[in-house]
Order: C-alpha cells, then structure tokens, then sequence
C-alpha cells in the first residue's frame, strides 16, 4: 500500500504542470423541497485555479439565476471573477472583479471602485453560495480574521464537529460561523481540506451532493445553534430590573387622540403598566429610574407582514416592534420560535400565526400546507383552527373552486381568512367568496389588467404591473371593486415597500426607503441597497415603472379614501421596512399621528388584543419603545430609538445593534439604579439633582453606549 501512495506522489508530481478536474454539486432545499442547485466545475493549475459556477433557484414560481466564472491565484484569492445572470425578482447581475499587479478593479450594481496594494479577498455582491467556500479558506488561512474588499473584516469561528452520513459513506465535518459578512453570521460546515459541505438553515439550506439525507438533522442543528446565539444574547443584554421601574420625563402618544400627553412618569411592576403619575409626583424605595429626557413614549407597534425568522424576531423588537402577524412559515420552524420567545429564552415580538395554505403545483410555495384537493386544503384549515392560529392565508396556486369550502370551514371554526388572489381568479371573486383582508396592492390590482387564462403564479403577477399606467382608476370596474371592499369591511394589507422596491430601485443608487439607515449597515448589506431588484425593462422601461408605482399609491390612497382599512406590513422582513412602511402610508391622506396609531391601538383592536396592548395605561402590558422627538409631527422619530419594554423586559438597542454590525441610531438613556441603604422616600422631578436624591449611580456602561454599529 506504501508503495502505490509513493507510485501515485510520484505521478502527481510528474503531471503538476497539467490541469486536474474537479466537480462538486450542491442540492438548495426550501425545507425537505429540493428547489434548486449548485454546481462547480472547477480546474487546478500550478498557478492556481479555474470555476465555473452555475446557481439556479426557483422556489414559488422565482428566484435567482447565476453563472460566474472565478480565478484563483495560488493562495486561493481571486484574480478575476464574472458573475452574469438575475435576481430574485429578475434583476440584471453583471458582476466583475480583476486584480492586475497591485491594482484590484471591480464593478457591481453599487457601481465600480478601485484598491492599490497587495492582494486582498474580494467579498462578491452576487456570487452563488460556492464564493462561501472561497473566503473561508482565505480567512482560516490568514488565521481566522481577513481585512476584505470593498471594505470590512470577516472573521471565522471555528465550533463543533460533527459527522454526516451519506451515499458514499460517513463525512466528518466542522462548524464554522461567519461575521461580518451580513447581519448575522453564516454557518458552513467544512471538512478536513476546508472545502464546502453545507450551508445549514433552519428553513432549508444547502448541501452537497450525496449528502441529501441529512438536510432534516441539519435543519435542526441550525435551529439549534441559532437558538443558542440568540438566547446568549438575550442572557446578556435583556433587563429584569427588580422591583418598579420609572420612566420619568415623556410624553406619550395616545393612538385615541393621535397626540401626545404632557411630561408624565410610566410607573412598570413586573409586566404591567401600574401607574401614569404627574412628572412631580413621589417614588418609593426600590425603584429603577430611567430618565426619559423629555423623549416620546410610544405603544408597540404591530408588524401586520411578517415571515418570521429568530434573527429577525430580535431586530424587529429593536425597532419598537413588540407584536408581528407571520402571514406563512415552517409550521415547525415558527412553533419552536414562538415558544422561545414566549419562554423568555430570546427576544423578539409576541406572534400572531396565519395558516399558509398553498395548492400543488411547477410554481408552488414551500411554506406551511401544499395541498392537491380541496378535502386536504379543507384539513390544513382545520389542523390550523385547532392549534389556535389566527387566520388562514391562501396562496398562488390553490384551485380557485376549492375556496368557498375553505372559506366556509375557517368562518366555522372562527378564523379569518386572507391571502393573494390565485391564479386564474381575480379579486372580486375572492371577495364574493368571503375574504376578510387581500393581501399585497398588486394582488388587488391584477384583475383590473390581466386577461383570462393568464397564469399569475409565476413572476408574470409581478411584471404585468407594467400595464398599470394605461389603468383608468375612475372605471367602472376599479370602482366596483373598491366599492364592494367598502361595504364588506374587507381589510386591505398593501406592502407598498416591497412594490417600491420593486419598481424604484436601481443599480448604483440608495434605495429610497434606505436612504435614513444605509450608513448604519455592514458593507455588504449597503451594497444590497444599491441593487435594483428588477429590470425596469420587464415593466416597459424605467419611465413606466415609475408610473405603475405611482398607480399603485393612487390605487391605496383611493382606497384609504374610501374609508377600505388599510393594515401596516412590509413581506421584507419588518425592522426598518417597517419605518419606511409607516412613512409611506403618509402619502395616502394620513398624518404621522394617524399612521402611528394605525400602527399601535388601531392594530390592537384590529387583532383583538386591545385589553391589554395599543396603548400606554393603566392596566395594560408595558410594551413600548422610547424616542427622542416628537413622532406626530416628524414620523421619523420612529427611527432612532432608545429603549424598547416588552412585557415589562427592557431592551437598549445600543448595546445590541453592534452584535449584527449595525451602527447604533440613539445612545442608550440613563439609568438610575434604587441605593439598596436607602430607606426613605424619593420625589422625583425633572430636576437631575433631586431624580438621583437616594440612588446610587450605575456603572458608566448603563449610563451611555461609546462603542461602534
């Protein structure tokens, strides 16, 4: 045996100046759903290394389409890279990086740059999951932390080992995570020569080839690790103050008035608001003071769009998002989430679940229950009722004559019912068949402009948006359709963000709903806001994308108008879409304060929470989020908060923001710990002297946040 490894060193040696073929396959999953692939033809030379990457995902009727092809030089750098294809939603990618001598050129959709100097890692924009492989053995090999271009540091940390059985036997491999890169750390599992493995995710994943079989255990894992960061986090950073706290020095909004109150003091015991007192009024020993600066007091706001993950569960909360409506999720995914948070484990809002109910088809959705007969769709309505979700969502491809005894059996077991319009259907008839809310303005929109027979379960229901200019909105039909939706109560849940997204965004420029938090991102995720998410091409141009945007405000606030209910949600991801979704809503008829309590006490009445959530009083559960203007005059105020209470939990977003390397947006208040040898009494006031009489002074780390985002 010796001998024939001496034989074969020799053969290699003989032959290094020629080239060896390699080939690696990897299987995208949308949970158990193999929705798409990545394949790697790749070449070694003495010099380095030649790829040629083909990535292909189509999951619910889209999704990107990518050839690249990467140079290495010997140290495993890239050279060249050309990354041609599209997007998601059909975006244009062409993508180039070149490294000549000491001079690194490249050109994406942010627009082009430029480094002189020695070789460093050039992080793709629009690379398949293959480039992963690529810079986690340039960091391991520059010894776990690598300066990278355009700019940042990645870092890797090396975790668990574990081993994954497959086709061809047993392959041990190791856990990697990777920061710097996104807001939150990608996991990779790589084995003895560093080479890709998986990409584990608790909603899908990536794996390679022959390794299939392990897709559900790594499904779980990543739910695990995930869980463990996250519960660390909120180990870390959540406040359990013992006794009371007080809020002295706000204002509160009061969604009744759509105005704020004068200075008061919030009084929480445990999870509950148990007093507003005059700014004069006396404390008692015991009590944390937070001092609210002469800030603004806001009731949690209600993310009406959600698909929620754990990572974005946290980073909604950071954004005075204390409840979200998930419209369509991994049933188990969002079962396991939803008892974590409820268990204090980590952080994030309060869940109101939909259903997701999708038909079978080429173009189905991978979320919830995918059905092929209306006894089954039937059966997901009635497994949902009874595991107390609240409504169920109806999708693309469910068969429009399944839907009245889906509606029937929902209104029987006291869910609602909302979802797109399905295929080959349009919005009037799912409104004769008895939904209560339509989701997505374009979905309304759709059976004002398409003929019959044309299939909208593909990207078609988004494109066909560019016959939306020659759209006569006082026609009959239009107005039927609005009329009808009036006098049936029907709710309307529009995302205009996405749609601006969608139809206004483009290559080289600051999407306009990022403009306000951009410079707070990591860099990769500042490149993503300058990226067009479409090509304006599909919808007759850029001038007629912009004009099919314009209807599309036109079509909410003709509908706002008429006094349709209209529900704030993004199907971004919440967080700062949701801000950008509020300040949209301004451009409908609705001043910041009517935004805002649309988004707080309207939202709770609307869920039926309103005992106990939408507004700050006596009595009700203390969630809300602090800011330091006034948000009824300059909704932006939203944006910049301080302190967020959930469930009588407070949370600094200062202190958690760099952990996703986000730069803070407001520095941390000031709090005042109760002097456990005090034993009198304390009057509080706006006076700073008199508010610390008897309090010891926290650490300066309670006091203020100096570090970066």
């Amino acid at each position: 045996m010796r001998c024939n490894r001496v034989l074969l060193a020799h053969l290699l040696a003989c032959v290094s100046t020629s080239a060896l073929a390699d080939t690696q396959r990897f299987a995208v999953f949308r949970k158990d759903i193999n929705v798409g692939r990545v394949v790697v033809d790749s070449t070694k030379e003495l010099g380095g290394e030649t790829a040629k990457i083909e990535f292909d995902v189509k999951d619910n009727g889209r999704g990107p389409t990518v050839a690249e092809t990467l140079t290495l030089d010997a140290s495993g750098l890239p050279t060249r890279w050309s990354i041609t294809g599209t997007q998601t939603f059909g975006g244009k990618i062409d993508e180039k990086f070149d490294r000549t001598g000491a001079v690194s050129t490249w050109h994406d959709s942010a627009g082009p740059g430029s480094q002189k100097g020695g070789a460093k890692l050039y992080i793709a924009q629009s690379a398949s999951p293959y480039a992963l492989q690529v810079y986690a053995r340039a960091i391991l090999k520059a010894g776990g932390s690598l300066a990278v271009l355009p700019a940042g540091t990645l870092t890797m940390t090396k975790g668990d080992t574990i081993v994954l059985k497959g086709a061809a036997g047993d392959v041990p491999v190791t856990r990697y995570e990777l920061a710097g890169l996104d807001l939150t750390p990608v996991t990779m599992l790589l084995d003895q020569a560093n080479r890709l493995i998986a990409l584990p995710s608790p909603g899908g994943g990536m794996v390679r080839t022959g390794l299939e079989g392990e897709n559900a255990r790594l499904r779980d894992l990543a739910a695990k690790w995930q869980g463990e960061r996250l519960a660390t986090i909120q180990r870390e950073t959540a406040k359990h103050y013992p006794g009371p706290v007080r809020i002295i020095n706000v204002r509160l909004f009061d969604p009744a008035t759509a105005k704020l109150t004068s200075l008061v003091s919030v009084v929480v015991n445990g999870r509950d608001i148990v007093g507003i007192h005059p700014i004069d009024s006396t404390a008692t020993p015991g009590e944390t003071v937070i001092d609210g600066a002469g800030g603004t007091l806001v009731p949690g706001m209600t993310e009406m769009h959600a698909h929620l993950s754990a990572d974005g569960a946290l980073l909604n909360l950071l954004a005075g998002i204390t409840t979200v409506r998930d419209m369509g999720n991994t049933n188990s995914v969002l079962e396991v989430l939803n008892r974590r948070i409820e268990n204090g484990e980590i952080a994030g809002p309060r869940i109101v679940r939909s259903g997701f109910i999708e038909g079978k088809s080429p173009f189905s959705a991978n979320n919830g229950f995918v059905v092929d007969s209306e006894a089954r769709a039937v059966e997901a309505v009635r497994w949902y009722a009874a595991r107390g979700f609240w409504q169920i969502k109806i999708y693309n491809s469910i068969d429009p004559k399944w839907i009245p005894a889906m509606v029937a059996e929902a209104h029987r077991l006291g869910l609602r019912v909302a979802g797109h319009v399905p295929a080959f259907t349009n919005a009037d008839a799912m409104i004769a068949a008895g939904y209560d809310e339509l989701t997505h303005v374009n979905q309304l929109s759709l059976g004002w402009i398409i003929k019959p027979g044309e299939d909208t379960r593909t990207l078609f229901r988004l494109t066909a948006l560019g016959r939306l200019p020659a759209l006569d909105l006082d026609s009959m039909p239009v107005q039927a359709t609005l009329n009808t939706m009036r006098a049936k109560g029907i709710a309307l849940d529009a995302t205009l963000g996405i749609h601006e997204n969608l139809l206004l965004n483009r290559d080289g420029t600051v999407a306009p709903g990022s403009v306000d938090y951009v410079d707070h991102m990591p860099i990769s995720v500042q490149r993503d806001l300058k990226q067009a998410w479409s090509n304006p091409d599909t919808f007759g141009g850029d001038a007629n994308a912009r004009s099919a945007y314009a209807k599309l405000i036109e079509v909410a606030r003709r509908a706002n108008a008429k006094g349709i209910f209209l529900v704030p949600g993004t199907d971004t991801g919440g967080s700062f879409t949701y801000h950008r979704e509020l300040e949209i809503m301004t451009q409908l008829g609705m001043t910041p304060g009517q935004v805002l309590a649309r988004a707080t006490g309207d939202m709770a009445k609307y869920l039926g929470t309103d005992q106990r959530l939408g507004s700050i009083e006596r009595g009700k559960l203390a969630d809300f989020f602090l800011v330091a203007g006034d948000p009824t005059t300059d909704l932006k105020a939203i944006k910049s908060i301080s302190m967020v209470s959930k469930d009588g939990v407070f949370y600094f977003p200062a202190e958690i923001y760099p952990r996703f390397g986000i730069r803070p947006f407001a520095v941390s208040p000031k709090v005042i710990a109760p002097d456990p040898a005090n034993k009198g009494t304390l009057t509080v006031s706006r006076d700073d002297a008199a508010v610390r009489q008897g309090y010891s002074s926290p650490p300066e780390s309670e006091l203020h946040w100096a570090g970066g985002d």
